[in-house]
C-alpha cells in the first residue's frame, strides 16, 4: 500500500507539474526522446533490443509512469508471463502489452484523467507503438499530427480503460470514428471524442447531484443519463389513449420518469421501471393525434402494472433518429437489468454491471458532437454492448461468457501488480461513485484486456462475429430477391413449389386410379410395407435419400452459384384492377373464415346433442373408433386406413364410394348450426 500511494503521489506530480505534457505532448516526432536514451547513464539501460525505437519510446514512458527501470519492467515480465507469452514470435508486442496496460492501470486512477491532452496522447501513442513493436519489423513509424491507428491497435489499448471503449462494442466504435480517415483514427478525432466523453460524464455527475427527482432517486441512488422535453429542447408527448401531454422525460439506470408540463411547472412523476420484471414491451411505435398512427416517432412502453400502453412521441421534423436514440438507451438499461436477473448478479458486481450500461450511453452521448453522429444510417444499438448482444447471433454466448468473467473475479482475489480498472473503479476515480474499489486481477489482466492472448470474452465475441457476417450476407440475399405484387409472390411461389406440386399430382392420380396398373403396384408395395412393419425404416430411407441428394449436390457444385430461378410475371395490372384483385381475394377470406364458423358451430350443435339422429350416428361413428383402437393392432389400423382411403376411387369400389360420400354430405348438411348473437359496445374505443 505504501508503494502504491507513493506511485500515486509521484503521477499526480507528474500531472500537476506538468511533467506529462513534456513526455507525452509530442506530436511531429520522438527524436528527442531517442536521443535521452542514447545519452543514459551507465547503469539504467534504457533500451531494449527486440523492441522498435518507438516502443521503446513508450516503454520508457511506461516504466517512469511506474517509477521502474525499463530493466526491471522486462525482468517483471518475464517473470509474471507463462512461456508462451514470451514467445519470440510475438515477445515485443506482448513485452509493449504489459508495459503499456500497467501504465495505464494507474494512469488511468488520476482524477480528471480525461481532460488531460497528455494522457489522451499518452494512449495514442500507445496504439502507435502497437502497430509496429519489433525492431525486425522494416521502417520506422514517424509520429506527427497526421498518424492514423488501426482497428487491431485500437481494440487491444482502449478497452484496457473502461470509460473510453468496451470489448464488445470497441470495433463498432472505431468504425464510426474512423469512417471520415479511411478507417484509420487520427487522434484530431480521437481527442475529441475523449472531450465529448469527459464532457458527458461531468455532465451525468451534476445532473445526478441536482435535487431533480431526488426523493424518487434517493433509495437506490439513481443516475441520472438523459434529460429530454426541457424548456430548452423539443418536447416529449406521452399518449395515453386518445390523450396526448408534453412534458419532460427522463432516464436514470433504474427507470424512466414523465413530468407532464403544467403552466409554469411540471406535474407530479409518472415512474416507467425498467430495473424490476414487470413483463415489459418496449418497442418502436406510430402514434398521431387522436390515437391515430400516423407519425413513426414514438416508443411504446407496455407492463403488468399499467391498464393499457403508454406511448412517448419524439417529434422531430424529418427522420426518427431522435425515437431511435432513446429507444436505444431504454432498451440498454432493460437489457442490462434482464441480463442481471439471469445470471444472479448481486454486490458490487452488479452495480459495474449497471455501470457498464451506463458507461455505453456516455459514450453514445459524447459522439454526438462528432459529424459522424450526424449518419442517417447510424445504428446506435450497435454502440451499445447489451443491445449488439440482443442483435448478435450467439449473443447469449457472449453474456454468458460475460457474466462467469464478471464472477470470477469476485471469486479469484490473487495478488497482482495491476489495478482494477473496471467501470467502478473509473467512476469512482472521476467522482461520479462513492465507495472503495478493489484490488482484483485475473493473470495478466486489466479489464477486459489480456496480454498476449485473447479473453473468453473477446474470444466469444470473434466468434460471433463470424456468424454474423454469414448472416449479412444471407440476409442482403433474402433482400435482393423480394418482389413487389401479389400477383407476382404468388407467381414465385408457385414456381418454387413446382416439385410439391407435381408430386401431388402424381400421387392423387394414383389415388384416383387414372391409370389402374401403377395404382395397382403401387398399392400393393405400400401395403406390403405396412403389412412387414416398415413405416419406420421407409422413413428413415427417405431421410438419408435427402442427405444423400444434398451432400451429392455440395460435392458437384463446389462453391458455385445457384442457377437463379426465372419466373414469368403476370401481366401488369393498373390501379383499378389491384383494387378489384385486393377486393376479390378479401371476399374469398371472408367466404373462407364464414365457413370454417360454419363448421365450428354445426360441431358445436354435435357436442351439445342439438339434431337427435345425426347425434346418434356421431356416437356410434365415436365408439366404434374407440372400440377398434381399442382392440386392433396399430399396424393392422394403419393396413385398414390406408387401403380404405387409397381404393376409394378403385375400380370395384368407386360406386359405392360416390353412394357413401352423397349420405354423408346429406348427413353434414342436416345437422343445424348453433345458434349466435352478436353484441356490440355501447363506447366502442378506438384502438391502435
Amino acid at each position: 500500500m505504501a508503494m502504491m500511494s507513493k506511485t500515486m503521489d509521484l503521477i499526480e506530480g507528474f500531472v500537476k507539474e506538468g511533467s506529462f505534457k513534456w513526455v507525452l505532448s509530442r506530436k511531429t516526432s520522438f527524436d528527442e526522446e531517442f536521443e535521452e536514451m542514447e545519452r543514459s547513464p551507465s547503469g539504467k539501460r534504457k533500451w531494449i533490443a527486440e523492441l522498435s525505437p518507438l516502443a521503446n519510446v513508450i516503454v520508457g514512458r511506461c516504466s517512469r509512469i511506474l517509477d521502474v527501470s525499463m530493466d526491471e519492467l522486462q525482468s517483471n515480465f518475464e517473470r509474471e508471463a507463462s512461456e508462451s507469452i514470451k514467445s519470440s514470435a510475438n515477445y515485443a508486442r506482448n513485452f509493449l502489452e504489459y508495459s503499456c496496460l500497467r501504465a495505464l492501470s494507474l494512469a488511468a486512477h488520476i482524477t480528471g484523467h480525461l481532460a488531460d491532452k497528455a494522457f489522451r496522447r499518452l494512449t495514442f501513442d500507445m496504439m502507435l507503438a502497437w502497430e509496429i513493436p519489433s525492431s525486425a519489423q522494416s521502417g520506422v513509424k514517424q509520429v506527427d499530427a497526421d498518424s492514423t491507428v488501426c482497428l487491431e491497435a485500437f481494440c487491444r489499448i482502449a478497452p484496457a480503460i473502461p470509460t473510453i471503449a468496451e470489448v464488445i462494442t470497441c470495433s463498432n466504435l472505431f468504425d464510426l470514428l474512423s469512417s471520415s480517415t479511411g478507417n484509420r483514427l487520427s487522434f484530431a478525432i480521437y481527442d475529441k471524442y475523449l472531450a465529448g466523453l469527459d464532457r458527458a460524464i461531468k455532465k451525468m455527475k451534476s445532473q445526478s447531484e441536482s435535487a431533480l427527482l431526488a426523493g424518487l432517486r434517493a433509495e437506490r441512488a439513481e443516475k441520472i443519463l438523459e434529460i429530454d422535453g426541457t424548456l430548452t429542447t423539443q418536447p416529449v408527448l406521452e399518449h395515453v389513449g386518445t390523450s396526448a401531454w408534453p412534458g419532460r422525460l427522463t432516464l436514470t439506470d433504474h427507470a424512466l420518469y414523465f413530468e407532464t408540463l403544467k403552466v409554469v411547472t411540471y406535474d407530479k412523476p409518472k415512474v416507467y421501471e425498467l430495473a424490476e420484471d414487470l413483463k415489459q414491451v418496449i418497442k418502436p411505435e406510430l402514434t398521431g393525434p387522436w390515437g391515430s398512427r400516423l407519425f413513426d416517432k414514438a416508443v411504446m412502453y407496455k407492463s403488468i402494472k399499467l391498464s393499457e400502453p403508454v406511448f412517448m412521441e419524439f417529434p422531430e421534423l424529418t427522420g426518427h433518429s431522435r425515437r431511435d436514440y432513446w429507444l436505444a438507451i431504454m432498451l440498454e438499461i432493460f437489457y442490462a437489468h434482464r441480463f442481471i436477473e439471469k445470471y444472479n448478479i448481486t454486490g458490487l458486481e452488479r452495480e459495474e454491471t449497471i455501470l457498464k450500461a451506463s458507461l455505453g450511453i456516455l459514450r453514445l452521448q459524447a459522439l454526438q458532437d462528432l459529424p459522424q453522429s450526424s449518419n442517417p444510417n447510424l445504428q446506435y444499438e450497435s454502440l451499445l454492448m447489451f443491445n449488439l448482444c440482443d442483435k448478435l447471433p450467439g449473443g447469449d454466448f457472449i453474456l454468458e461468457t460475460l457474466a462467469n468473467s464478471i464472477t470470477s473475479r469476485k471469486k479469484d482475489k490473487r495478488g497482482s501488480h495491476f489495478y482494477s480498472l473496471s467501470p467502478r473503479a473509473m467512476l469512482t476515480n472521476l467522482g461520479v461513485v462513492s465507495g472503495s474499489e478493489e484490488n482484483t486481477a485475473d493473470r495478466l489482466l486489466v479489464g477486459d484486456i489480456m496480454v498476449g492472448e485473447m479473453s473468453p470474452l473477446e474470444k466469444a465475441l470473434r466468434d460471433s462475429r463470424v456468424n454474423y457476417k454469414k448472416v449479412e450476407l444471407a440476409q442482403a440475399s433474402v433482400d435482393g430477391v423480394k418482389v413487389d405484387g401479389l400477383d407476382t409472390n404468388l407467381a414465385l411461389m408457385k414456381e418454387l413449389l413446382y416439385p410439391v406440386i407435381e408430386i401431388g399430382k402424381m400421387l392423387l392420380s394414383l389415388a384416383l386410379w387414372e391409370d389402374p396398373i401403377k395404382s395397382f403396384f403401387f398399392c400393393c408395395f405400400c401395403t406390403y410395407i405396412i403389412i412387414r412393419g416398415w413405416i419406420a425404416y421407409a422413413t428413415v430411407g427417405l431421410l438419408l435419400f435427402m442427405a444423400f441428394f444434398i451432400l451429392l449436390t455440395k460435392l458437384t457444385n463446389q462453391g458455385r452459384s445457384i442457377e437463379e430461378l426465372k419466373v414469368l410475371a403476370p401481366p401488369a395490372m393498373n390501379t383499378m384492377e389491384q383494387l378489384l384483385a385486393v377486393q376479390n381475394a378479401i371476399s374469398q377470406v371472408e367466404e373462407f373464415v364464414q365457413d370454417g364458423n360454419i363448421v365450428l358451430l354445426k360441431l358445436r350443435s354435435l357436442l351439445m346433442a342439438v339434431p337427435s339422429q345425426a347425434t346418434n350416428m356421431a356416437i356410434l361413428a365415436l365408439a366404434g373408433m374407440a372400440v377398434c383402437l381399442a382392440l386392433l393392432p396399430i399396424r393392422l389400423i394403419a393396413l385398414m386406413t390406408f387401403l380404405e382411403v387409397f381404393t376409394r376411387y378403385s375400380p370395384p369400389r368407386k360406386p359405392s364410394t360416390e353412394r357413401w360420400t352423397r349420405r354423408l354430405r346429406e348427413w353434414w348438411f342436416s345437422i343445424p348450426a348453433a345458434p349466435v348473437v352478436v353484441e356490440r359496445e355501447k363506447e366502442d374505443k378506438k384502438k391502435r
